[in-house]
């Protein structure tokens, strides 16, 4: 039987309503404007706190450095962007001082990708920005939904990693 509007054995058509309402509420695009809103706020923080010249992009490479050093590949994928790309990130951010390349023990044709000391004095200051983040958060939606919120984000993540 056909849905109302629709010939039989056919769905009726998506009204440019229907189409606006499913582009702008489903999940992905939910997630994505949730992640751009928290990114462009984690900005103005940290250049309230002396860290002007931090842009969007570079949020790309930050989040992604292990303490200990990451090659640009890894970064790169990671990230989910192109080598080319991470590798001009890693540039300007080694221009600003707050990361270095040096070599990989394990492999010494190879770089790892660092924190100097003012990107680690930098990092101690974006884990003050999140966790003052985070109480925002729960300021809006509650301790118990974040939490909530939180275990179903880590769920999403963990199936993506085990479908590949």
């Amino acid at each position: 039987m056909a849905e109302p509007g629709g010939t039989p054995g056919q769905p009726r058509q998506p009204t440019e309503r229907d189409l606006r309402n499913m582009r702008d509420h489903h999940l992905g695009r939910l997630l994505l404007r949730a992640h751009r809103a928290f990114s462009a706020r984690a900005v103005e923080k940290l250049r309230q706190r002396g860290y002007p010249s931090l842009t969007l992009a570079h949020l790309a490479l930050l989040p992604h450095l292990d303490p200990e050093g990451t090659r640009a590949t890894t970064l790169a994928e990671r990230a989910g962007m192109t080598k080319q790309g991470m590798g001009q990130l890693i540039l300007d951010l080694e221009h600003q001082g707050y990361v270095a390349r040096v070599p990989d023990p394990a492999d010494r044709r190879a770089a790892l990708v660092t924190f100097t000391e003012a990107g680690r004095r930098f990092l101690l200051i974006a884990i003050d920005v999140t966790r003052e983040m985070e109480a925002e958060y729960a300021a809006i939606l509650g301790e118990r939904q974040l939490a909530g919120l939180r275990g179903a984000l880590a769920a999403l993540a963990a199936s993506e990693r085990d479908h590949r």
